[in-house]
């Protein structure tokens, strides 16, 4: 019996935006998967493109941005030569996002209730049934007085339960993919819990996959199932978040999670840091991205740019020393 196929399966995608500068790479040769019914995380440094990552699935990107490869295949469905009418109906419906800032995703001159009645505006329902439904939804995510609460506004409710809004609004179509981008990093580490466990229980009940995109490692341990790390626009590793956090196979994964506040063993006044900077994505280096910063660099990585290679089951990094090579 064959496996099935990934819901989202992304293959060597290439975006670059035009810039007085020059082409901006911001992504490069990028590989992921989101099986069905899995729970995949992405982190990185600001700036690795994660967000760009999740723009280019969507195709909300701006004017000067240009996929120069690759495909993003949705249920088989390449997205990149969809019509903007047949990506239309998938957003929302089939592929739901949640955005980062919980103060601005909603509407503030609108209640809750006219934007949650709004977004069914494709459903073949009464608006009495629409907003039976939008009761049921605020209910599942835990807020109080549910029928009551459609007639308030934004601004009447915290960030945590705007937040809790904003994922209800997101599942309210039963989407088979659901986009979290870093949907915790304005709320405080009490309500971030909350966050991941709603996201559970939901992702339960409703089966569907999450792509969740973060820089806060504690969370994916927490909540994922799968890992993608990108550096610089590139997936420099990914695979099982037990296997890559136990044995990391890409020296920037080790050093991002030496940075981790919470595998700091000795009271310091400075936090871990890796050195050096980001490089220019206009002209990046030859060779390794990550050579400028990378304490295990020899020659070759001077020279050739690496292949992705196996490492165990299911994990994988994108690293001459993966290929077992030494200095």
């Amino acid at each position: 019996m064959t496996a099935a196929p990934d819901l989202l399966s992304i293959r060597d995608l290439s975006l670059s935006f035009r810039t007085p500068r020059g082409r901006l790479q911001a992504l490069r040769r990028v590989n992921l998967e989101v099986p069905r019914g899995r729970i995949v995380g992405v982190v990185g440094e600001s700036g690795c493109g994660k967000s760009t990552l999740i723009a280019s699935i969507l195709r909300l990107l701006p004017p000067n941005a240009e996929v120069t490869g690759g495909a993003i295949r949705f249920e088989g469905r390449d997205l990149l030569e969809l019509s903007p009418r047949a990506m239309r109906e998938l957003r929302g419906r089939r592929i739901a996002m949640v955005f980062q800032d919980p103060m601005t995703a909603l509407n503030p001159v609108l209640s809750i209730g006219r934007q949650m009645i709004d977004v069914q505006y494709r459903e073949g329902r009464s608006r009495r049934e629409k907003r039976e439904r939008a009761v049921e939804m605020l209910a599942r995510v835990g807020i109080p007085d549910p029928a009551q609460r459609l007639e308030a506004y934004p601004h009447q409710f915290s960030g945590g339960m705007r937040q809790r809004i904003a994922i209800a609004m997101a599942l309210m179509m039963e989407p088979d993919l659901l986009i979290a981008d870093e949907p915790t990093t304005a709320l405080d580490a009490t309500l971030e819990v909350q966050i991941i466990g709603l996201l559970q229980a939901l992702q339960r009940d409703f089966g569907c996959s999450i792509l969740f995109v973060t820089h806060h490692l504690g969370v994916v341990a927490e909540l994922c199932e799968e890992v993608v790390v990108m550096y610089a626009g590139e997936v420099v590793e990914r695979g099982p978040v037990e296997a890559v956090f136990r044995n990391p196979a890409h020296p920037y994964t080790a050093r991002l999670l030496a940075c981790d506040p919470g595998r700091i063993v000795e009271r310091s006044r400075n936090l871990p840091t890796i050195p050096g900077e980001i490089p220019d994505l206009v002209s990046p280096p030859p060779g390794c991205v990550f050579r400028p910063r990378c304490p295990e660099a020899f020659a070759r990585c001077e020279l050739e740019a690496p292949a992705e290679h196996a490492v165990g089951s299911g994990q994988s990094a994108r690293c001459h020393l993966a290929e077992g090579e030494g200095r």
